[in-house]
């Protein structure tokens, strides 16, 4: 007689592993890498290496303090270090990227159990801890270096590693920033503003949600090995329009502030990359909808009526936190039977009778 395996559930094997996934993850943001440095030269990827390096030895340093197995070769504080890094403006002082990516791993995720366990984002979270620390920082953008003026501009920002306040005559206003001001004038928010330009990222931003263009490869890599569920980021970009749409129907620029909130901020970014994050969305197809309707609706009403031009990232850490909530609208196990409206009714009188009350 043949031995068989008694174990428990699940019993569903896959030959991915959380490496594997992270690595497509890390190959997917490759093209945002490769376009912030065409942008704003190599400050940026100065800044998302000390991002990794930091993350990297915070959840070795926490596993090594703990006396617990060492977690880094699964490579997920790699991704959290190269987002991290690609939410920061392209240039920041050095302190910057290594508190965020200390924060991002110690608060956010180790003293949450670890991976699969935190209760949001570390990166947006991150980010935002960043924001409410170093707002004047984290606020400055540069504006985008011009290489046909030769390699030099690879360069040109370095000198500003350590310059907290950055000169007036290399900052730049991000698109949002305009439109926000707009908003508030009642003018036309495309306005200076070239929609060609913005999907290649020449305009100020953070270092890698700039290129929607770079954004998009990603996106499409991560969708062909099925690592994202693309429900997410269509509806969350859909839902973005909609609202942005009904929002501004008024105002007489419906279509300028449709195209400039989508092309404008980390909303794509978000969308692909933080939004399907695995441990912080909703499992089932309809926790996910609600979960992507909620971060669109969230982001046009954070942008149109909060002091803030860009509301992606706090939308997001909403979301993330009513995830266990969403998580709680299940379908049926399957092999429940279907039952009809006359069915539920005529169940609801025979309890109703059962206990004593009329069968009227």
């Amino acid at each position: 007689m043949e031995n068989y395996l008694v174990s428990s559930s699940p019993h569903i094997t896959s030959p991915r592993t959380t490496r594997n996934i992270m690595l497509d993850v890390i190959i997917a943001l490759v093209p945002c890498v490769i376009a912030s440095v065409l942008i704003y030269g190599l400050y940026p990827l100065v800044s998302i290496l000390l991002c990794v390096g930091s993350a990297v030895f915070a959840e070795w340093l926490f596993n090594l303090i703990r006396k617990k197995p060492q977690t880094v070769g699964d490579l997920s504080a790699v991704v959290t270090g190269v987002i991290l890094g690609l939410n920061l403006p392209a240039v920041v002082p050095l302190f910057v990227p290594v508190i965020g990516a200390f924060f991002a791993i110690i608060i956010v995720k180790m003293l949450f159990g670890g991976i699969g366990k935190n209760f949001a984002n570390p990166a947006i979270t991150a980010r935002i801890f960043l924001v409410l620390a170093w707002g004047g920082v984290m606020t400055s953008y540069v504006l985008p270096i011009n290489l046909a003026n030769g390699a030099g501009e690879l360069v040109k920002y370095l000198s500003e590693a350590f310059n907290i306040n950055l000169p007036a005559a290399i900052t730049s206003a991000t698109p949002l920033a305009s439109v926000k001001a707009a908003i508030e004038s009642g003018a036309n928010p495309a306005n200076g503003l070239s929609a060609l330009n913005m999907f290649l990222g020449k305009i100020g931003g953070s270092a890698g949600e700039v290129s929607t263009l770079a954004v998009l490869i990603g996106g499409v890599y991560l969708a062909v090995r099925k690592v994202i569920d693309v429900k997410i980021p269509i509806i969350y970009i859909g839902t973005t329009a909609i609202f942005t749409a009904i929002f501004f129907a008024n105002s007489g620029y419906v279509g300028e502030y449709v195209w400039t909130y989508m092309l404008g901020g980390g909303l794509v970014f978000g969308a692909v990359f933080m939004a399907t994050d695995y441990a912080t969305t909703p499992n089932t197809n309809l926790g996910r909808i609600i979960f992507a309707c909620g971060c669109g609706f969230l982001t046009v009403i954070i942008r149109k009526f909060s002091t803030m031009p860009e509301g992606v990232s706090f939308a997001i850490l909403l979301m993330n936190i009513v995830s266990p909530l969403i998580e709680k609208i299940i379908p049926k196990p399957y092999g429940h039977p279907k039952r009809s409206m006359m069915d539920y009714f005529a169940e609801k009188k025979a309890q109703k009778v059962a206990k004593g009350g009329s069968n009227v």
